[in-house]
């Protein structure tokens, strides 16, 4: 192994390319997703004109192999996009495309597909979990579905189904797992799921990163007593936990996409760590923000709660936290990376 490769290894801050990809992406969103788009695409939680803007912008090619007609980004750098757009809340199922595209591209089967999710208006999702009717991240909006049943990696062609209600307003539906073709081994199913996890805890960061914002905001223009509300220990100490919180799942983010491109594996508990350290700190951050504002904060009118109930919406659909927590206490032992946490 090399020295400068040795350094890679613990050295989790971005490239000059990559933070001008950040930047690029983010004044995107923040130009193009304003809260009240948020708004106007709730209760389904998808903006088709959105999505149909953004595949021009070759967002799913930017994920795929070259191989794949793609632009051969890395993980780190989609879970860089995926973030920005997290931080918009915007309401497009990034994560669960881009993991399904970049699944299919290492597949023999679904060529087709993978080239209509590229070129046209494709969506294929994830559906984690076991038995046989599950509730499918962006299920209400997908022609199909990759899942693992029993032992096999399977795609359910069936359509998109009935979105249900739920508290993030997203475009979850139940689907049957059992009449899927298979089209893979658990070996990639596990590799889908990983990646998965990854840039749906970017996701979470990006929406844990703007509740904070909100929050800071509201602390440095209140005022009371004469003073801004930012100044007292009990307003600006939570404020800096949540800060803490989100950059710590931030890092771990990155340092899971690079293991996840580079040394597969070592990452171990990585993902599940990552996912779960995100939750945690969007969760912390939305609820602070909220109590930060006070009874503005409770409001619908409040902005913070769009990214309250996402923030507590998507880390559900990723996963029974007590679940995630058993499997990274049975996968930790195996992982030296996650032991230098």
């Amino acid at each position: 192994m090399s020295e400068d490769f040795r350094i890679r290894r613990q050295d989790f801050n971005l490239s000059d390319e990559q933070v001008a990809l950040q930047e690029s992406f983010r004044a995107y969103f923040d130009k193009t997703v304003p809260a009240s788009r948020v708004r106007a695409a709730e209760p389904d939680g998808f903006d088709k004109a959105l999505w149909d803007e953004l595949r021009e912008r070759s967002v799913v090619a930017m994920a795929l192999p070259e191989s794949a007609g793609g632009d051969g980004a890395g993980l780190v750098e989609v879970a860089i996009v995926v973030e920005e757009a997290g931080r918009r809340a915007a309401p497009v199922p990034m994560a669960d495309v881009l993991a399904s595209a970049r699944a299919l591209a290492r597949l023999d089967a679904g060529a087709d597909l993978l080239a209509r999710m590229r070129d046209r208006d494709a969506i294929v999702t994830i559906a984690p979990g076991d038995g046989d009717r599950r509730l499918v991240p962006s299920g209400g909006i997908a022609e199909a579905v990759l899942a693992l049943s029993r032992h096999d990696l399977v795609l359910i062609a069936d359509g998109p189904a009935h979105i249900e209600a739920n508290l993030a307003c997203a475009p979850v539906a139940w689907r049957r797992i059992s009449d899927g073709a298979a089209v893979g081994s658990a070996d990639d199913w596990a590799v889908i799921e990983r990646e998965w996890h990854i840039l749906t805890a970017a996701a979470l960061v990006g929406l844990g990163q703007t509740a904070l914002d909100l929050g800071v905001r509201y602390a440095k223009e209140r005022t009371a007593f004469g003073v801004q509300i930012g100044s007292f220990q009990a307003v600006a100490h939570p404020l800096v936990d949540a800060a803490n919180a989100v950059d710590a799942a931030r890092r771990l983010v990155w340092r899971a996409a690079w293991f996840s491109d580079n040394e597969p594996e070592s990452v171990g508990a990585l993902a599940l760590c990552a996912l779960v350290a995100a939750g945690d700190a969007a969760d912390k951050a939305g609820a602070t923000a909220i109590h930060t504002q006070g009874g503005f904060g409770f409001t619908l009118e409040s902005d913070v709660q769009l990214y309250y109930r996402r923030a507590k919406g998507w880390a559900a659909l990723a996963g029974h936290r007590p679940t995630l927590l058993r499997r990274i206490a049975k996968l930790a032992p195996q992982s030296t990376e996650v032991g230098q946490l």
